[in-house]
């Protein structure tokens, strides 16, 4: 394994509604942060009035050191997956933060500045299931974290998925890793971009 990148505090927020699998994203990604990486990792979660349809979000927090607390604050990651989610949630947005939609279903972002792909028509199409949405996120997320090693997120599905699910959600993991790679850039220059956008962003302000 590669030698830990050092993180101060890394927060990011799951979010979209209910259905769409985003606790058990939430929950593998701890994992594989914490077990598999070695981070320090806390993982929240929070579930609107419905069980399906109703609002729902998980949030991981991520620090080479202790975690004094464990809740999100000042987003560095947004995964939004409903169109009330990116309204809803995009406040908590860092400067220099990336937002990650559903370009299908967040047609109106709140900014011109983000990445996108159909996580859910891909999951449809191209696995043919769409319960397996989750874990293509789970593939184009690991693509955005530098700090993250596929082949260790992909291990955490292996020891956190029931046998029988499990070589569909590696091939839709590899999916949306693949198509991250191919639509969205290098990470690094995805990043880059966010932070000079961020900076451009404060310079507007100071000006005003």
């Amino acid at each position: 394994m590669k030698e830990l990148q050092k993180i101060e505090r890394f927060e990011i927020r799951l979010s979209g509604t209910g259905g769409q699998g985003l606790i058990t994203l939430g929950r593998v990604l701890g994992h594989s942060l914490a077990l598999g990486h070695g981070y320090n990792v806390t993982q929240t979660q929070s579930y609107g009035p419905e069980a399906r349809g109703g609002s729902s979000r998980a949030d991981v927090v991520i620090s080479s050191s202790a975690i004094s607390f464990p809740k999100t604050e000042n987003l560095d990651l947004l995964v939004a997956l409903s169109q009330p989610a990116c309204n809803a949630y995009y406040r908590f947005l860092k400067r220099g933060g990336v937002l990650l939609v559903d370009s299908e279903l967040v047609q109106h972002a709140p900014t011109n500045q983000f990445v996108g792909l159909p996580f859910t028509k891909l999951a449809k199409d191209k696995i043919g299931n769409e319960l397996t949405l989750n874990t293509i996120v789970l593939g184009a997320v690991t693509h955005l974290l530098a700090f993250a090693e596929p082949r260790i997120v992909r291990k955490s599905l292996e020891e956190t998925l029931p046998p029988k699910i499990l070589a569909l959600n590696i091939k839709a993991f590899n999916l949306g890793l693949r198509e991250a790679k191919r639509h969205l850039g290098e990470a690094p220059e995805i990043w880059q971009t966010a932070a000079e956008n961020g900076a451009e962003e404060d310079m507007e302000g100071f000006e005003d």
